[in-house]
């Protein structure tokens, strides 16, 4: 009986440790129970839950009689499609589909109406360059939409011009055009000019990457940090001739080597075990794993230095990646929010780390080199800000 007693005691002792820790860090519970919350009405605020419309280039043929006014198009179109331009070449628009300043290009076909009289189902040819499979069903479904709404235009000049009246009146040529070409005068056929196929594996498997290096690379440099200030070890820093630039300066290189590892086997896993392309420059896409990693260790960095124990620094660092799931594209697009929260999602190195793998792996090359400038930035203002702080901490001990 004595024995169970003191098990319970001991037991309680460790109880009203642990309670009187959490108690002395309010910043730990109100991290933990306002940061979930917070993140949630940032969503909340920011998705709106409206796709923005596709920009939409029109090419008519000079020989296909159908009118070149972009408003008449959008009326048929609806919201989803933005009819930005109406051309007759189609290779302007295939440029412009190409660096990105047009999402679909739509091709009427030739004659439709001549091909309706002669009982022939007209193409209407639609273009996207996309490697993420929703975006290219989600055309593909608009594009129907606007082939559906091009068949009762025709249909309609068509029983203006009294043919619907001579065949349903039983004229010699009633039979020539087949039922099914009167119901549907065109079609819509949707082929994606991207380097790759979209896939769902292919196209999420760049933005897990991503995900893994800055999680894996805030998390460990945060607690490494926040483990020597807690257990008296920066006092033998400080008086050591060790400086703050040195110490951060041998932590980002050291974690860094681990997370170009980590980097290194995931990649490779998704390139052999699950055949995720990479056409891209391998040294771009080292280079841009360089400034994701260098990034993320700054910003796991800030977090040791305005963390006051290891269990904050795990808590914020599993906000951020809260954050990173819902606001960096991962799942979402970040076209999908409001331009304030847009902004703050490009402060994740994530964000601008999902975008460049993708764009690299998948397509050879990115329309966005901003990017890699955005990542350095970030790298700068995150390294040089915990500089400053561990500075700060140093001279005061």
């Amino acid at each position: 009986m004595r024995a169970i007693l003191a098990v319970v005691i001991r037991s309680l002792a460790f109880v009203g440790k642990e309670l009187v820790e959490t108690i002395r860090r309010p910043g730990a519970i109100v991290s933990l129970i306002v940061g979930p919350f917070l993140i949630m009405a940032i969503f909340g605020i920011g998705y709106n839950g409206v796709k923005r419309p596709l920009e939409t280039i029109i090419v008519i043929p000079p020989s296909s009689q159908l009118p070149s006014d972009p408003a008449s198009y959008q009326e048929l179109a609806g919201g989803g499609l933005h009819i930005a331009d109406v051309v007759s070449d189609e290779a302007s628009a295939d440029a412009r589909l190409s660096d990105g300043t047009a999402d679909v290009v739509v091709i009427a076909p030739d004659d439709p109406e001549a091909a309706f009289r002669a009982g022939q189902q007209s193409v209407v040819r639609v273009k996207v360059d996309t490697v993420d499979p929703v975006a290219f069903n989600y055309a593909g479904f608009l594009a129907s939409g606007l082939a559906s709404a091009v068949n009762r235009t025709i249909i309609e000049r068509a029983a203006a011009e009294s043919e619907g009246y001579a065949v349903a009146a039983g004229a010699p040529d009633a039979g020539t055009i087949p039922p099914e070409i009167i119901a549907a005068p065109t079609r819509a056929e949707v082929s994606n000019v991207a380097p790759t196929e979209p896939g769902v594996l292919d196209y999420f498997g760049p933005a897990v990457l991503a995900l893994i290096l800055q999680h894996l690379a805030v998390t460990l440099i945060a607690l490494s940090l926040v483990r020597e200030r807690t257990t008296g070890v920066m006092e033998l820093f400080r008086i050591a001739p060790v400086s703050p630039a040195e110490i951060l300066g041998g932590k980002v290189l050291a974690f860094g080597l681990i997370g170009a590892g980590i980097a290194a086997i995931t990649l490779g896993l998704l390139v052999v075990a699950f055949a995720v392309p990479v056409l891209g420059s391998g040294s771009i896409i080292a280079a841009t794993i360089g400034l994701l990693l260098l990034a993320s260790l700054g910003l796991g960095l800030l977090v040791a230095m305005l963390s006051d124990s290891e269990r904050q620094a795990v808590q914020l660092s599993l906000l951020l990646l809260l954050a990173s799931v819902f606001f960096s594209g991962f799942v979402l697009s970040i076209d999908q929010f409001t331009p304030a929260v847009r902004a703050l999602a490009n402060l994740l190195p994530v964000t601008q780390g999902i975008q460049l793998l993708q764009d690299l792996m998948l397509r050879g090359s990115t329309n966005e080199p901003w990017r890699f400038a955005a990542l350095g930035a970030i790298a700068a203002v995150t390294l040089i800000a915990s500089w400053l702080l561990l500075r700060r901490a140093m001279s005061r001990a």
